[in-house]
This record gives structure tokens, C-alpha cells and sequence, in this order.
């Protein structure tokens, strides 16, 4: 990948002839800072004058678009003070990705000594004081000891920046091999990792690595300490193995190798409280972590994912060039990748997309059941789905109408599949974290437990022969209210997905923005759709979605759709949770005075748990002896 080697430090210290060797070595073009000053400043420093942050501002501004117009036909190198982290952001403005450092750094006495042996620069020795008195120490530039030799300067740089890596993967599953691929094809220099068990996994990163042409500049490795040493400093490394206690086996397998201020981003389906507990422990160790969900699935992972990171706001910064890169594009080109919050608010809002997405695929299959006992075979539920797209668009009702039209020879692949739906977990956290933080997200819960009553087939088959099915043969509904009935739905499983967020937000003061969340998951992830998209500037006005006109007069529109399809479900003994806890939520959630007074009067009857009254707003409360 084309990349700026900003050689920087004070004036004196060898920049401009360290870079010049440098570029014939590379033979990339080389650029030295000072000949793009102004006069006036030339002027200033010549009279013994130090440069102020306004003398500079348009002096790094040129030197940031010279960087970016060579960036179109080559690599380069620019020497200039850089003194300022403030300056160093100016000269990396839009290309943060390709920029590379390096700091010459030696004592005042040293350099001073340099300054008055030389006699053809117009800065005089005097201002150096001024230059030590501003200069902030980079982070993040590989730091050279001006006492080396010229020769052995140039070659310590061209070892560390052009022969490692910028970005480690750390687990080729299925998930890591597409993003290594994405990262590749993006122009990233990466390494690859993955473990060896003799006759289970050998030469996995060898043979992924000689699989595809655009990893050939890759560096694949199954050592952990070849790999670690193969990145740059500060090493970027992403975790795409297991959740659970694997990722603190890897975690404590790298920490011998790694250096302080190293980043750790874990991209795996991690609890978000977890995912806190690492972060504080790697930060007492003077590494960063950064939990990020990943959503797209192979393919998103291949060609743009969504991507939700949290952490340190600093660490991220570190790694947004890549992430953003690699990530899917909204509709205005912008990444669908964002810093989320701190802790493990990243993982928590991809767990809760998760939770969505469970409801969203359980609503499909619902609504498929029951267009089905309409009478339409595959194909013609295929197509009513796709006529279904100008309304209802979305990545799953998508990949949903593909699959009722994938055949196996002459007969339906789908009414060939087992009727037992697995879980990886997530709708499990979701649902648990709704309960710890009193949240009613009833159809995530609904859409989980569905696929646990689909799990007992045995039981479901004994069961079925002793109780007789009515005929759905009087189904009467049409295409249009199961039409209207979904999109119901699906309203209501949105807004409880982002109230979790929101309590959550709440709760541990993440500071959540809910448009920006709807924006991310607009393209790449899974539950993608127009009705995200019109979300993204519903969440600007309003963080409870029921609360907006639009989306009021949808629910009101639909709303009859819904109480027909689930009345006629039940009546013929269709299964639909899912589109039934839709409309119960509704009319609770809706409800002015609700059938709680009698739960509390029984816990105040049973348990003396004490009630409050309807006609004392002073927060009182009471305890009746019933007997």
C-alpha cells in the first residue's frame, strides 16, 4: 500500500539527510518540509523569531495536500518538525491510514552542538530552546536514537515500517478469513494468524494465504511470537476466535509479546460485561482493548461489514482507518462503522441487534407459515414476498424469498431442512440483560424461546397425535393483512430493540446516540432495511419511536391487519408468537390503567409487599390486612 513517512523531530536532527537516504533506498520521492514555508515565516525564523501555531497552520496544510496528491502516484517521504500532536493531525488529515512516523530524537546538547556546525539553514541555534519547549513526544512514531549511524538509522526504518505489518488477524474462521480478504483488497499490509494442532489444524494461515492472489503481500503465521513481531507498533491486533473464556486464553498467550500502548480489538460475539472486565485488566497492563461488534456474515465481512467498536476513544482513533475502510457505505458514502460509547457498549448494541434479528427472521417464518396455508407452494410464496419489497424492503425478507425458490433437483430445498432452529447465545444475553435492566423486549424473548420449542421435535411429533389440529382450510385473510401485519410487527420490534439500548445507555452512562446506531446498521449488517433507514432521522427528534407521527400512523393503519391475521391464526391452530406478542405488547404498552393493582394487591396480601394509591400522588405506601 502507498504510504508518507513523516520523519520528524526538532530542527537539527538529522531529518533532512536521514530522508533523503531514506528515499534513495526506497526510490519513492522525497520532500523536505522546510522549502514549503512561506517567506514570512522564513523571514521570522531568520530573524531569531519562533514560529507561532498561526504561522504554521497554513504551512502543514500545504504539506497535508502535497502528501495527498503523491499518495495518487506513489509513496513518499516528508521531513518536517511536527512538533505538536495538534500538528501531526493537520499533516494526516484524510490519509490517517497511510501515514507512518518517524521521531529522530537526541538531547538539546546534542542537537545544539549539530545546529552550530552547520551554516546553511536560516534557523539559528537559539530557537532550538523554543523547540524543545513546545515538542509533545509521538505516541505512535517509531523512535530513533540520532547517535546511530545515518546507515543504521535508515536501515532500523525501512526494517520496522516497510517489512511489517499495519494490521494483525488473529483466528481464521469463516469471519476472519473474509475480513483478512476485505483488508487485503483495501490496500493493507497484514499478517495472518492462526494455531497448529498437529492432524486438526496445520498450516491453516499457508494455506488460506496461497489461496487468493490479493493476499500474496500478507504474512501468514501459526507462532504467536513471529506474529506479533511481524506488526508495527502500536500493534493493531483483531481477536476473530470464540467468545468465552478462548478469548482470555488468546488474550494471555499475546500479553508476553505485546508492548504498552498495543491494541487488542475483539470482533467476536463477546458479553459486554465481559468485554469490560478485559478492558480494565489489559488496562492495568498498559494495553488498549476495544470490543467491537461485527455484523454481515461472511459475505458483509468480505465486502463491507457494519461495524460498532468501543473502548478507549483514543485507541480507536488508532484503528477507525482500518475499520472504516473496510466497513460497509451508507447511502452518502459515509462508513457504517462509528466509536459506539466506552466499556462494552459496542457488544452490548450487537447483541441487541441480534435480539432484532431473531424477531425479524421469526416474523418471516410466521408469516411464510401462513401464507403457505393460503395455499401457495414456494415459488408463489416467493414471489408474494418479493412483491413484498417496495414496502417492506430489507436484507432478510430478501434472503428469505431466495429461499423459497432454491430447489434440489424437482423438489423445495427449504421442505427438505430439519425444523430445529440452533442459537449461538446472543438472543439468550439479550433476553437476560431486558430482564437485569426491566425492559419489556417480549418478542425477542418470544423469537427465542420459538426456536427452543422448535429444539424439542421428539416431544413436538408425541404431542401432535394427541391433540387433533383444526383444518386451515377457512383461513380467511389475504395476502395483503399477513402484508400489513408483518410490518406491524416489525415497528414494535424495533422500538423495543432500541428501548434496550436506551435503558442501557442509561443505565451505565454510555451516552448512546440511537440515530447513529440506526445509521451503521443501515448496510452491511443483517438487519439492514428501509424502515432503518427511515429510522436514522426519526431517532434525530425522538428516542422512543411510537412517540413519532409518521410511525404512529403506520401502527394505526396496520394495526387492524394484525388483530385479523393473529385471531385467524389462532382460530386455525397456526403457531404465531411472535406476530401475536406484536400486538399484545401494543395494547399493554397502550393500556391507561392495566390489571397490575391486582398483582400488587396479591403481594401485598401474600408477602406484605405494600402497594401505592391511585388517589395519593405523595408516594406512600400502604399495607392492607386482607383477612
Amino acid at each position: 500500500m502507498k504510504k508518507v513517512i513523516f520523519v520528524i523531530g526538532v530542527s537539527g536532527c538529522g531529518k533532512s539527510t536521514i530522508g533523503k537516504l531514506l528515499a534513495q533506498e526506497l526510490d519513492i520521492p522525497f520532500f523536505d518540509g522546510d522549502d514549503f514555508h512561506p517567506e514570512h515565516n522564513v523571514t521570522k525564523m531568520s530573524s531569531g523569531q519562533a514560529l507561532n501555531d498561526d504561522d504554521r497552520q497554513g504551512w502543514l496544510e500545504t504539506l497535508n495536500d502535497l502528501a495527498k496528491k503523491q499518495l495518487k502516484e506513489n509513496s513518499c517521504i516528508i521531513v518536517c518538525s511536527a512538533l505538536k500532536e495538534t500538528y501531526r493531525d493537520t499533516l494526516s488529515r484524510d490519509i490517517e491510514s497511510k501515514a507512518k512516523w518517524v521521531h529522530l530524537s537526541g538531547s538539546f546538547e546534542q542537537i545544539f552542538k549539530r545546529m552550530n556546525s552547520r551554516s546553511d539553514h536560516f534557523m539559528p541555534s537559539e530557537l532550538l530552546k523554543s523547540q524543545f519547549d513546545i515538542l509533545e513526544h509521538p505516541k505512535d512514531a517509531l523512535q530513533i536514537d540520532i547517535s546511530l549511524t545515518p546507515e543504521n538509522i535508515v536501515k532500523t526504518i525501512k526494517n520496522k515500517l516497510m517489512n511489517t505489518s499495519e494490521f494483525g488477524l488473529f483466528g481464521l474462521g469463516v469471519m476472519g478469513k473474509s475480513l483478512c480478504r476485505n483488508l487485503a483488497n483495501n490496500g493493507f499490509k497484514i499478517s495472518m494468524f492462526n494455531r497448529h494442532v498437529d492432524g486438526v489444524e496445520e498450516h491453516v494461515a499457508k494455506n488460506f494465504k496461497a489461496e487468493y492472489p490479493e493476499l500474496s503481500e500478507a504474512s501468514d503465521f501459526d507462532d504467536i511470537f513471529a506474529f506479533v513481531n511481524s506488526l508495527q507498533q502500536p500493534r493493531r491486533i483483531m481477536l476473530m476466535v470464540n467468545a468465552g473464556k478462548t478469548i482470555d486464553y488468546v488474550i494471555e498467550d499475546l500479553l508476553p509479546h505485546l508492548s504498552e500502548n498495543d491494541i487488542i480489538i475483539d470482533g467476536g460475539n463477546s458479553n459486554y460485561k465481559k468485554t469490560k472486565e478485559r478492558y480494565d485488566y489489559l488496562k492495568s497492563k498498559g494495553i488498549h482493548f476495544i470490543g467491537t461488534g461485527v455484523s454481515g456474515g461472511e459475505e458483509g465481512a468480505l465486502k463491507g461489514p457494519s461495524i460498532m467498536p468501543s473502548g478507549d476513544k483514543e485507541a480507536y482513533e488508532k484503528v477507525a482507518p482500518f475499520l472504516e475502510t473496510i466497513s460497509a457505505k451508507d447511502k452518502n458514502g459515509l462508513p457504517c462503522c462509528t466509536y459506539v460509547g466506552t466499556e462494552g457498549s459496542g457488544q452490548f448494541i450487537k447483541m441487541v441487534h441480534n435480539g432484532i434479528e431473531y424477531v425479524e427472521m421469526q416474523l418471516l417464518a410466521e408469516v411464510s407459515t401462513i401464507i403457505e396455508a393460503l395455499g401457495q407452494k414456494p415459488d408463489d410464496i416467493a414471489n408474494t414476498l418479493d412483491g413484498w419489497k417496495n414496502a417492506a424492503s430489507s436484507y432478510l425478507l430478501e434472503i428469505t424469498t431466495a429461499i423459497f425458490r432454491k430447489k434440489e433437483g424437482d423438489e423445495w430445498l427449504v421442505k427438505k431442512i430439519l425444523d430445529k432452529a440452533g442459537n449461538k447465545g446472543t438472543g439468550n444475553w439479550t433476553t437476560i440483560a431486558s430482564a437485569e435492566l426491566g425492559v419489556p423486549s417480549t418478542l425477542i424473548a418470544s423469537a427465542l424461546f420459538s426456536r427452543y420449542v422448535s429444539f424439542y421435535k421428539d416431544e413436538r411429533i408425541q404431542l401432535n397425535k394427541n391433540f387433533e389440529s383444526v383444518n386451515s382450510s377457512e383461513l380467511n385473510l389475504t395476502t395483503n393483512d399477513v402484508l400489513e401485519a408483518y410490518q406491524f410487527a416489525r415497528i414494535i420490534n424495533h422500538y423495543q430493540g432500541f428501548k434496550l439500548i436506551a435503558e442501557a445507555s442509561n443505565k451505565y452512562q454510555w451516552n448512546l446516540n440511537l440515530s447513529e446506531i440506526a445509521r451503521i446498521w443501515t448496510n452491511g449488517c443483517i438487519i439492514r432495511s428501509t424502515l432503518m433507514e427511515e429510522l436514522v432521522e426519526v431517532f434525530k427528534h425522538t428516542d422512543n419511536i411510537l412517540t413519532h407521527p409518521q410511525l404512529i400512523a403506520y401502527v394505526k393503519q396496520y394495526m387492524p391487519a394484525l388483530k385479523k391475521v393473529v385471531s385467524q391464526s389462532i382460530l386455525n391452530d397456526i403457531s404465531t408468537p411472535a406476530l401475536g406478542e406484536a400486538i399484545h405488547f401494543l395494547i399493554g404498552i397502550t393500556t391507561k390503567y392495566a390489571s397490575a393493582n391486582v398483582i400488587q394487591a396479591q403481594r401485598d396480601f401474600f408477602g406484605a409487599h405494600t402497594y401505592q394509591r391511585l388517589d395519593d400522588d405523595s408516594g406512600k405506601s400502604y399495607h392492607t390486612n386482607w383477612n
